[in-house]
Parts: C-alpha cells; sequence; structure tokens
C-alpha cells in the first residue's frame, strides 16, 4: 500500500507510535502493523537526516507489511521570508522532504507554508504560489511522484487558512490539502468543533476541488491547547475539548478516505481510539 492511494480511511500516528521498542521508522512501522492501525507519517521536522540506502529499507518494510507513509517535511519553512536565503533554504527543505519521502514509499508530502508577516492574504498567496509552481515543476520533471500538502495552520499570525490552503490546491497541479482539524479548532479560539462545523470543512473540500479530493485526504487530528494567539500545544483527545466523536461521525458521512494522522503526546492511544470511534458509529 505504501505510496498508493488507500481505498479507505486509514489511522495512524505523526512519528514512531509511542509503544514502539525503539525511536526508528522500521520500528514504528512494526508498531503500527502490531496494534493494527493502518498508517504513519515520517517526521522529518527537525531536518531531513535519512540517507537514501535508510528509505529504501523504510519502502521494503512498508511494503512487505501494508503500512501506508506520509512525511512532514522541516518545520522551518517560511516561504514568504524578506530574507531571499531563507526562502531557498525552504524550497531545499521541502525539496529534500519529497525526495527522501518518495524513495521511502510516502506520496504525501505535509508543511507549514508561511508567516504573512505585514503582508497581506493575497501577497502571500501570490508568492506561494509562484514558488510551489515552481518546485512542483521540478518534480514532475525528476520523476519525483508526490503531493505537496500545505497545512493549515494553527496560529492566525500563519498563513494557512482552510480558505487559503484550498484555494492553492485549486490552482496548482500536485498540491492538496493537509486538513488539520485540531488546527481550524485553535485558529478560531474554539470554534470549528462541532459536527455541523466540521461537515462544513468537509463540503467545502468537496465544492472547491471536487468528490475526488474527499477520497484523497491527509488530515492531523488531536487534543490542543489554545488561546486568543491560536494553538499553544497539542493534547491527549481526553485531555481537551475538541469534539472527535463529532469528527469521526462527519468523516463517515463523507465516506472520506485517505490517511488521518494522530499527533496528540499518546499519538498510539488516540490513534487507536479514534479508530475504535469511526468503526462503532
Amino acid at each position: 500500500m505504501s505510496g498508493e492511494r488507500p481505498d479507505r480511511l486509514l489511522f495512524g500516528t505523526a512519528g514512531t507510535p509511542r509503544g514502539s521498542l525503539k525511536g526508528t521508522s522500521i520500528s514504528g512501522i512494526e508498531r503500527i502493523r502490531d496494534v493494527k492501525l493502518g498508517c504513519m507519517e515520517l517526521e522529518f521536522v527537525r531536518g531531513v537526516k535519512m540517507g537514501e540506502k535508510s528509505a529504501r529499507n523504510v519502502l521494503e518494510k512498508a511494503e512487505k507489511l501494508d503500512v501506508s507513509l506520509s512525511v512532514h517535511a522541516p518545520y522551518y519553512i517560511n516561504l514568504n521570508s524578506a530574507e531571499p536565503e531563507k526562502i531557498d533554504a525552504s524550497i531545499r527543505r521541502i525539496y529534500a522532504a519529497a525526495r527522501i519521502g518518495s524513495l521511502c514509499g510516502a506520496r504525501n508530502i505535509v508543511f507549514h507554508p508561511a508567516y504573512y508577516h505585514e503582508d497581506t492574504t493575497e501577497k502571500v498567496h501570490e508568492r506561494v504560489s509562484t514558488l510551489l509552481r515552481t518546485l512542483t515543476s521540478r518534480l514532475e520533471d525528476e520523476s519525483i511522484h508526490v503531493v505537496l500538502r500545505p497545512e493549515t495552520t494553527g496560529k492566525p499570525s500563519q498563513f494557512g487558512s482552510l480558505d487559503e490552503t484550498l484555494r492553492l490546491s485549486s490552482e496548482i497541479e500536485g498540491v492538496l490539502p493537509c486538513i488539520d482539524f485540531a488546527h481550524l479548532h485553535a485558529r478560531s479560539n474554539g470554534a470549528e468543533n462541532s459536527g455541523e462545523e466540521f461537515s462544513r470543512v468537509l463540503a467545502k473540500v468537496e465544492g472547491t476541488l471536487g468528490k475526488e479530493a474527499l477520497h484523497d485526504m491527509h488530515m492531523h487530528v488531536s487534543g490542543i491547547e489554545y488561546g486568543e494567539k491560536g494553538e499553544r500545544n497539542h493534547l491527549n483527545l481526553e485531555d481537551s475539548d475538541f469534539q472527535y466523536a463529532e469528527l469521526m461521525k462527519a468523516l463517515k458521512e463523507f465516506r472520506v478516505k485517505g490517511l488521518l494522522i494522530c499527533e496528540s503526546p499518546d499519538n498510539e492511544g488516540d490513534a487507536l481510539l479514534l479508530k475504535r470511534t469511526y468503526e462503532g458509529i
């Protein structure tokens, strides 16, 4: 399944599951299979430090155990930096995550796109869009077959509202959203947390990108602490106010397929909780 679009909704962890014997990607994949989850997001958040040989070993293990992989690119990305060298470094980091991720069999490459600084939404969109068009073209030329997934962000200071993310996805081939429902909740300082609101998000994805997009989703879910400035930190689901059962109902109602990645501190326990809740509906 690694590298292919799943034909159902898979549940998994951001990084190696908490119960892994080791912190390695291989051990994480084995743990995912042992506890009957279906996917794992490789966390390259501190930099892409995996080599080609290790990546091919990860691919072999993921294919053998039928575990679908995705990648989270480094955190140090800002495609709207005032400093050209920081933009160049950001592009290099997304490219490196895509190249090594592809060798691992990961199809989806998640990243936080930009900060507004003092710029308007339109100006940031134009800048990010131009850069992503160039990058997707390069990836295509080099036969690196991935989908770039700008993530909905958790702070109002960050470019990455639902509308902004969907607009990029509608305009650029090879770009689709990563919908982080916890971030939407935090960004709105407590809204986006009911069955009706979750359904509106999914309906907007379908309305903007078509029903096919609902069959190719990449999502993040966790508990979250937030304030007026948005996201503070991730929490376990039961320690938060996030209405995860209502989200599971909406995902089932809209027949969503793809990867649902749990970013809670207890990523394994909460991924299993989400899976049980979804299957019990």
